[in-house]
């Protein structure tokens, strides 16, 4: 369960003002002493995450959250980090106490909640102190309630139950590539393994590929780009499809024949991921770009960038070359993501395996809002190397 990725987990994360009792229910709910608790006010600093499993959804991770009502300078960045959460929230419990009155700070999150369309929980912590009127919170916010005393471990289990009821169950799609491969179909995967590959192991991506290959019973064959050729050609059969790293894109769609079905891991992930609709779209941008335009481009971690970095070398270059000049390239990473994104005029994402789907989506819709298109690496070189009918032609539900 521990080895379930970030990424495809259910982000459950907690809300409500300094000293509700955040980090208790997320200690009740774990059965562990994740966060910290105390009387004073303002104990959890940065959101705190803890991955745990919640039958029957399965590995989902817990989010405490710095307290709503935080105030001062540091108390304001606090916020932001919170309100950043949001992002990745597929669902969230808003906390209230029997003593809340003033209820103001949570409508106004509640319905900033409501506009990115997260399903919401109430709960009303501390019930062991004093009796609470229910009906007053019902009349306030159309959302399921749960009293609970996290101290004396009350209805957490009612609030578990909750929780399972009102979870998302579209959070991920339900496969990264089974839908378009069939049981004894042969997947060859194009995996380089050069300066950028991780020492000793595959890429996420590529992992995941080869587990869901697997599940569908098909069978994986792995060669590097360097080897590809010789195997293609030795081969007395045709692959039933080929997955390549997108670096590599122009030089493996050189060597496999045009009747074999091509695409990319990371393409693999902008469908499962995001929304590839959209980001096929976004592609499109590549061709009016002109010198001096401002590109973002965003990257779901944050790594020791090497010579030959794909966000920050090749695709950069390749852009460049593709403008006639240098543009205004801006690489965010991590949580980071600009504010104000209205002046970009392009957003090249990467394939987001370190997010859960949720957050893409926000970013994706975030673009939608202020109209500016939005792609993914993968998506964004094949497009440069004119092969990206052939590469996505594989998806029929994009048709």
């Amino acid at each position: 369960m521990q080895d379930t990725p970030k990424g495809n987990r259910l982000h459950i994360a907690i809300f409500g003002k300094r000293n509700a009792g955040k980090s208790s229910i997320i200690n009740a709910l774990t059965n562990q002493q994740i966060a910290i608790v105390s009387d004073k006010a303002g104990t959890t600093t940065d959101p705190v995450y803890k991955a745990m499993e919640l039958l029957p959804i399965g590995p989902v991770m817990m989010i405490d959250t710095a307290g709503l009502d935080d105030f001062g300078e540091v108390g304001e960045l606090r916020i932001k980090k919170t309100k950043q959460v949001m992002d990745k929230t597929d669902l969230a419990i808003l906390v209230f106490t029997s003593e809340s009155e003033e209820l103001t700070l949570e409508k106004r999150w509640y319905e900033e909640l409501s506009s990115k369309n997260i399903p919401v929980i109430g709960v009303i912590n501390k019930i062991d102190k004093l009796e609470v009127n229910e009906e007053y919170f019902k009349g306030k916010f159309n959302i399921p309630f749960v009293k609970v005393s996290a101290k004396e471990n009350t209805n957490i289990d009612k609030l578990k139950d909750t929780i399972i009821e009102k979870a998302p169950l579209n959070f991920e799609r339900s496969t990264l590539v089974g839908d378009i491969i069939n049981p004894k179909d042969v997947v060859l995967l194009v995996a380089p393994q050069d300066i950028q590959a991780p020492k000793g192991r595959l890429i996420l991506p590529q992992v995941q590929t080869i587990r869901d290959i697997l599940d569908k019973d098909a069978v994986v064959i792995t060669v590097k780009d360097s080897e590809l050729e010789y195997f293609i050609n030795k081969l007395n059969f045709k692959p039933d499809l080929v997955i390549t790293d997108s670096q590599v894109f122009k030089k493996v769609n050189e060597i496999v024949p045009k009747d074999i079905p091509l695409t990319s891991f990371s393409i693999l992930m902008a469908r499962y991921k995001g929304d590839l609709k959209s980001l096929i779209k976004g592609a499109k941008a590549i061709d009016s770009l002109k010198p001096g335009d401002k590109v973002l481009i965003a990257e779901a971690c944050t790594h020791h960038a090497l010579k030959g970095d794909i966000g920050r070398e090749k695709i950069p270059n390749w852009l460049n070359e593709k403008a006639g000049g240098e543009l205004q390239i801006k690489v965010s990473a991590g949580s980071d993501f600009p504010d104000d994104i209205k002046n970009y005029k392009l957003i090249i994402h990467c394939g987001a395996c370190m997010f859960n789907r949720k957050q893409m989506m926000s970013r994706i819709l975030k673009a939608k809002n202020y109209d500016v298109p939005i792609t993914n690496y993968g998506i964004a070189i094949a497009h440069i190397n004119g092969i990206l009918k052939r590469v996505t032609e594989v998806f029929k539900d994009i048709k």
